[in-house]
C-alpha cells in the first residue's frame, strides 16, 4: 500500500493517478464506494478490494462526538487529508453544503480542499433550516457552477447533490429539475440520497443522461446487480457502515451496563485479526 504518513496527503504524482483512475470509473459499469469514518476503516475498505472510498459526515462527525453537519471546515479538511493519505484509492469527500451560503465562499473552501489529495468532492443543495431546507435553485446552480470553476483544471470530479427526499421536500419532478440544472452549471456526477424506487432511480439517470448517478444504500433494499441494471453508474452507502459498528458497540456497552455481562463481545474480531489489518510503523 502506498500510504502516506499519517497526517499527510498523497504525493501529487500519485494524487493525478488516482484522479483519473477515479474519473474512469464513472465511465461505463457500475460500483460501489463505501464510506470509511477514519483512516482504520478507510483501510480496511481498500484492503478488501474496493476501487474508491468516499468519508461520511455523519460517520466522521459521531467519531469527534457531534451530531452530523457539526464539524468546521478545519476539521473537516484535515479529515480528508488524513483519509486520502491512509489508502491508495481514490478519495471522494462529503464536503457537506461547502461550508458556506455565498458562491464566492463555497469556491474558496472548495479550493482549499484540493490539496488534501482528493480525487471527487460533493456539495449539497440542503440549508439545515427545517422551515426552508433546500437553497433556492437560482443559488444552488450558483454554488454548484462556482465548485465546478474552482475545480477546473484539477482532474477533480465534482458531485452535485439534491437532498430534497432527505430533508422532508420528497418532490421528484423538483429533484430532478435540480440535478439537470447542476449538471449543465458544471457538476461531473448527480446524486439525491433518499430516492429508492425502481421508478424514481430510472427517472433520474435518464433525466442526467449520459453524466453518471450515485445511488445511496443505507439499508437492505436492493443489490448491487439491480442498480447497475438500472443505469447507476455507483453506489454508496453513507453513515451506514459507521452505524452498523455504532450499533455493535451499543448493543454489547448496554448489555455489560445492564445485565453484568459480556455475551455481545464474543462476536467481535480477535485482537490479532485487527491489528494485524494496520503497518507496525
Amino acid at each position: 500500500m502506498n500510504a502516506s504518513p499519517p497526517g499527510a496527503a498523497p504525493a501529487k504524482a500519485d494524487v493525478d493517478a488516482r484522479r483519473e483512475r477515479f474519473r474512469r470509473l464513472h465511465e461505463s459499469g457500475c460500483f460501489v464506494i463505501p464510506n470509511p469514518w477514519d483512516p482504520g476503516s478507510a483501510r480496511y475498505l481498500a484492503r478488501l478490494g474496493f476501487q474508491a472510498v468516499a468519508t461520511t459526515s455523519s460517520g466522521f462527525a459521531w467519531s469527534r462526538g457531534r451530531a452530523d453537519n457539526r464539524v468546521s471546515l478545519e476539521e473537516a479538511l484535515q479529515h480528508i487529508a488524513d483519509v486520502a493519505g491512509a489508502v491508495d484509492v481514490p478519495v471522494n469527500a462529503d464536503f457537506e453544503g461547502g461550508f458556506a451560503i455565498e458562491p464566492a465562499g463555497v469556491a474558496a473552501n472548495v479550493r482549499r480542499a484540493i490539496p488534501t489529495g482528493v480525487a471527487g468532492l460533493s456539495i449539497e443543495d440542503s440549508t439545515g433550516d427545517a422551515s426552508a431546507p433546500l437553497f433556492d435553485l437560482a443559488l444552488s446552480v450558483e454554488r454548484v457552477r462556482a465548485a465546478a470553476s474552482a475545480l477546473a483544471g484539477t482532474g477533480v470530479l465534482l458531485v452535485a447533490r439534491s437532498e430534497g427526499f432527505i430533508v422532508g421536500r420528497p418532490s421528484l419532478a423538483e429533484t430532478i429539475r435540480r440535478l439537470a440544472a447542476y449538471a449543465e452549471a458544471g457538476a461531473d456526477c448527480l446524486y439525491a440520497p433518499g430516492i429508492r424506487t425502481r421508478e424514481e432511480i430510472t427517472a433520474i439517470v435518464r433525466a442526467v443522461a449520459p453524466k453518471p448517478v450515485n445511488v445511496l444504500v443505507g439499508s437492505d433494499f436492493t443489490r448491487v446487480a439491480d442498480l447497475a441494471s438500472l443505469g447507476v453508474r455507483r453506489i454508496s452507502v453513507g453513515g451506514a457502515l459507521a452505524r452498523a459498528a455504532w450499533g455493535a458497540f451499543m448493543r454489547a456497552a448496554q448489555e455489560i451496563a445492564s445485565a453484568g455481562t459480556f455475551h455481545a463481545l464474543a462476536g467481535a474480531a480477535s485482537f490479532n485479526e485487527v491489528d494485524g489489518l494496520f503497518p507496525p510503523g
